[in-house]
């Protein structure tokens, strides 16, 4: 006796009639590779229709993986290079040859009716020249909302700078520019990879020293996860900025950069923003030296990009700061960085500044600082850090105690004696004194280390 089918009305729907539905497609599409859509696309014609003529398809575009976008690594005369039929000649630029891979891409797009529907485009990692960059921002045959360059290649920083100020000139035609975002100074997500077996560890390993052992490598695993745990406890959220992370930005950006994104303020948001410390204010700073000559703790600092995060809880005194915290839904939008990994499902800017909480709870406080207006200020090791209502900083906290009673008296004598009070040092040498240097001196002390 044959197996009893299903009645009709019982069997599941067909992948057609699924991806039909707009949502369904929505949600699904971004997951998939370029090359897995054109293959989907392949499989029968009402899926092909589906694919190419819907706008949700490739309304997330992801093309750091694409083999075909990768310039392959060849002499610049070599000629007969796979995106253009004709041998390279002399008029042929190096930005032109540069962006031959993802022009040729974008070529296939338009004539396949795709390219103006993507709304979030990702080009980590790639050769995207300053002049490419232009094109997705100024050319109408784009709708680029949200960019990422991250780890760009063959990238002309000062043309890039060139090229966005263009772009938010006020003379700009109105709803000029399209794109809202673009992630450029945050290191680009890694690469999902799967689990290989664990390698035999080879005989050679016993000589790489102590840190090579097992027990090694799982305390360092362990201390991670504690301080994934301890960042998670201050602030329930994933987003490394609303977190104790400390530096964000491996390389410190040019002022050049501050000048950029001020530019750029409410028009282009960046995966970074502006440091708002009251030296950047010409209003708050003092640009005086003090009754010693030295120069003032709050001397006025040019704009700087800031790359640290120092967590939720503030100043480690006031719990807050002179300038106050950015709060999501209070603050202006230019306050807040555009968050990792990029928002598969959404191309506003909402969508990429919101904090997601992990209890559903309203987002923490977003402090962030310049490293210039945290100088003697910040423990660059448990992320302790105090004002400068709470504490002077470098010009008195780096003197001793007899060196400031000195101070005091000098002071005096002139009948100022309010110019500065006395006050112990909480940072030396990038570590806060009362935890971290007092923990190194004594661990130092003990193995013939620089305190020994």
């Amino acid at each position: 006796m044959g197996p009893i089918l299903p009645p009709n009305d019982s069997l599941p729907p067909a992948l057609a009639d699924l991806l039909s539905n707009s949502l369904v497609l929505r949600q699904t599409a971004p997951y998939l590779p370029v090359a897995s859509l054109f293959a989907l696309a392949a499989t029968s014609k009402s899926i092909h229709r589906i694919v190419r003529h819907s706008p949700d398809v490739f309304r997330y575009l992801d093309l750091s993986t694409v083999q075909s976008a990768i310039v392959p690594y060849e002499p610049l005369d070599s000629g007969g290079i796979s995106w253009r039929a004709e041998r390279m000649d002399e008029s042929l630029t190096e930005d032109e040859f540069y962006c031959g891979p993802l022009r040729g891409i974008f070529s296939k797009l338009q004539r396949q009716q795709c390219l103006y529907s993507i709304h979030t485009l990702v080009l980590d990692g790639l050769s995207v020249p300053a002049d490419l960059v232009r094109e997705i921002i100024a050319d109408e045959r784009f709708n680029v909302r949200i960019l990422s360059i991250r780890d760009a290649k063959h990238l002309n920083e000062r043309k890039l700078q060139q090229v966005l100020r263009y772009a938010v000139r006020p003379s700009r035609p109105k709803g000029t520019p399209k794109i809202r975002g673009i992630y450029f100074f945050g290191p680009r997500e890694p690469t999902p990879v799967d689990d290989a077996p664990a390698k035999k560890r080879s005989p050679s390993s016993a000589s790489r020293g102590v840190m090579s052992s097992e027990g090694a490598q799982i305390g360092a695993e362990w201390n991670q996860k504690s301080t994934e745990a301890l960042n998670a406890a201050l602030a329930p959220t994933e987003d490394k900025w609303y977190q104790c992370s400390g530096r964000m930005v491996a390389k410190r950006p040019s002022l050049d950069w501050a000048e950029t994104v001020k530019a750029c303020e409410g028009v282009i948001a960046f995966d970074a923003v502006l440091c708002r410390g009251p030296r950047h204010d010409p209003s708050k700073a003092y640009v005086s030296e003090t009754a010693a000559g030295l120069p003032n703790p709050a001397s006025y600092l040019r704009p700087a990009i800031a790359t640290v995060a120092l967590g939720p809880t503030g100043c480690e005194t006031c719990h807050s700061c002179p300038e106050g915290p950015a709060v999501f839904g209070h603050s202006p939008a230019h306050e807040f960085p555009l968050l990792s990994p990029i928002s598969l499902h959404s191309s506003t800017l909402r969508a990429a500044q919101i904090p997601h909480t992990v209890d559903g709870s309203r987002p923490p406080p977003l402090y962030v600082r310049c490293e210039d207006c945290l100088k003697g200020r910040w423990c660059e090791r448990c992320h302790k850090w105090w004002g400068e209502d709470c504490y002077t900083g470098s010009t008195v906290a780096q003197r001793t105690e007899l060196q400031q009673t000195e101070f005091i008296e000098d002071v005096s004598a002139d009948g100022a004696t309010q110019i500065m009070p006395k006050q112990t040092i909480k940072v030396h040498m990038g570590l806060c004194v009362d935890s971290c240097l007092f923990g190194e001196m004594m661990a130092g002390a003990g193995s013939n280390g620089m305190w020994g």
